[in-house]
Order: C-alpha cells, then structure tokens, then sequence
C-alpha cells in the first residue's frame, strides 16, 4: 500500500471514529435525559467496594479474576457491577440509575468476540417492588425513546448506517426454549436469526437475581439480545432480597461468604426491586454498525490488546 493510500485510510478511521463517539455522546444525553423524565435519581458511581458483583457461577463469564487493592489495611476491590450497592440504595433513595464504570478483566480470547472489553460504562438502574415485566417495558421504552429521537442523526448516513427502527413488545423466550431451537450455545445464532431484539428469561445466574419460589431452579432474571449478531445488550433481575435466602444462595454456589461479608451486613432490611444493566459502548456499536466494541472507544480497552494511554 502507498503512503498517501495508507494516509487517507488513517483519517477515514479517524473521521469514523469521531462520528461514533459524537453519537455516542448524544446516547449518554437521551439517556439522561429519558431515566430524568421517568424520574428516577441519578446517583454518582463507585468505583471501589468491599463487595462487588461476583459474576458467578455466571457460566457465561469470563473474567480472569477480580481486581482488588489494598488501601490502608483493608481490602477493596474494582467495580464489576455496582449490582449490590443498587440494592441498597434502591432501598434508601427510590428509582436509581447509575453511569457506573466498570472493570472486568477478561481473558485474552475475549479480544475477538467483537463485544468485550476489560473496562467499559454501564448504565444500571433498580425500581423498588418492581417485577420483570415492569422492568420490560420501562427498557423497550427507552429503546423506542432512543430511536426517535436519534433517526434523524448525522452520524448514520455518513457512516452508511440505517438509523434504527425497533417495534415493540419484544419477543420474549425461555432459556430452555432457545436451547431447545439452537442448541446450548443458542446467543449467537438466536441473535442471528434475528431482526429486532429479544428477551430471553431463566438463567442460572448470581445469588443475587432471585429464584422462582413457586419453582425452583428456575429464574426470575431476563437478557435482551441484540438481532444481526450482536449478543446480549442487557443483563437483568427480580432481586433477592430476603436475606436468609441470599445467605443460602451464596452457600450453594460455593461463593465465599468472606467476599460478601459488607454486602450482608448492610442487606439486612431489604425492599424486593428489580432491574438492569446496559453496556454504553455495546449498544453505540449495535447502532452503528461497528466490527468490534473497541471501535466506539477513543482509549480502546480490549483484552489482550495493549491500551495506547
């Protein structure tokens, strides 16, 4: 390749990339703006916790470990999810959402799912003595808002994207469904097969999403899948919240009681609530079209990939 060829294809990324970050931009704008108008309280993230998400025995999670300091005698660890601290706040302040950075060091093979990243934002929200369903609607609406009020942006056509149209209620199936239909490996073709989201309900998943009480081993928790390929977009829960339950949970999945000693003594009272988490970054991608997550970030983070800053 030429120079001057090598040239014009830097500043076209370039000129790329400033066109996915300014819709990006304008993404974190129609989400403020839509959690504010369905008034829910913005808190302000943590980044350093003596508990944090355990994702596991998430069998779809691939972290390596979770990244921990040391800060005058005691151990706090980086953010995986701020999952157990919503359920404290949603206690003491009501609807919450949070713009919450997290960290989760992937494997290096992550680097080529096009979707992962070892430190990306989320946007994560909980509603008091909300159930799935509620939280359902609240997100198809959002992606509705989303849609509206974006069609018109500069970024899709000068990238040569059609802007999106989602028509709503989502289709909503079963984990044992999908298996049946695709196999155990059912996200990416599912997700193939598709032109418009889907939900799909019951998995096994964190102590903390809630079991179905009138049917054990079942899964009051629900993902929204991205059509064309894309993946899980959304990651969500009933909550447990009684914490006899929780403590028995953390017990049968092998999860060290020690890690969640802090969660469990703030957990004592409770309120039952639901709701989610959505990857900034993932759905910026899924809008534009993007080959990999990494694309809509200026300072790439993904796994295995060494960061430029």
């Amino acid at each position: 390749m030429s120079e001057a060829k090598a040239r014009t294809r830097e500043e076209d990324g370039r000129e790329d990339r400033r066109l996915r970050l300014g819709l990006l931009s304008d993404v974190l704008l129609e989400t403020t703006r839509f959690f504010h108008e369905e008034r829910f309280t913005q808190l302000l993230p943590v980044i350093l916790g003596r508990s944090t998400d355990p994702l596991g025995p998430d069998p779809g999670s691939s972290v390596l470990k979770t990244a921990e300091i040391e800060y005058l005698g005691e151990r706090f660890y980086l953010m995986n999810s701020m999952i157990l601290h919503k359920q404290i706040a949603v206690r003491d302040v009501g609807r919450i959402w949070i713009l919450s950075p997290n960290v989760r060091l992937e494997r290096r093979e992550r680097a080529t799912s096009g979707r992962h990243l070892f430190e990306f934002t989320q946007a994560d929200f909980e509603i008091p003595r909300a159930r799935s369903a509620d939280v359902r609607d609240l997100v198809e609406r959002y992606f509705v808002h989303l849609g509206a009020t974006l069609r018109e942006h500069p970024a899709f056509p000068a990238l040569g994207v059609e802007p999106p149209r989602f028509s709503v209620p989502w289709q909503a199936c079963t984990t044992h469904e999908l298996e049946e239909r695709y196999g155990p490996s059912w996200e990416g073709p599912a997700s193939e097969a598709s032109d418009q989201p889907f939900w799909a309900l019951c998995h096994r998943r964190e102590f903390y999403d809630r079991e179905d009480p009138a049917a054990p081993g079942h899964f009051l928790n629900y993902d929204l899948i991205y059509p064309y390929g894309y993946g899980e977009a959304l990651s969500g829960a009933e909550r447990e919240w009684e914490i006899d339950r929780i403590r028995a949970r953390i017990t049968r999945d092998g999860v060290p009681h020690a890690a969640f000693r802090a969660f469990l003594e703030a957990a004592r009272d409770l309120v039952p609530s639901a709701g989610a988490g959505f990857g900034i970054e993932r759905l910026v991608r899924f809008l534009v079209r993007a080959p990999h997550v990494g694309d809509v970030q200026l300072f790439r983070r993904v796994p295995g990939e060494t960061p430029i800053l």
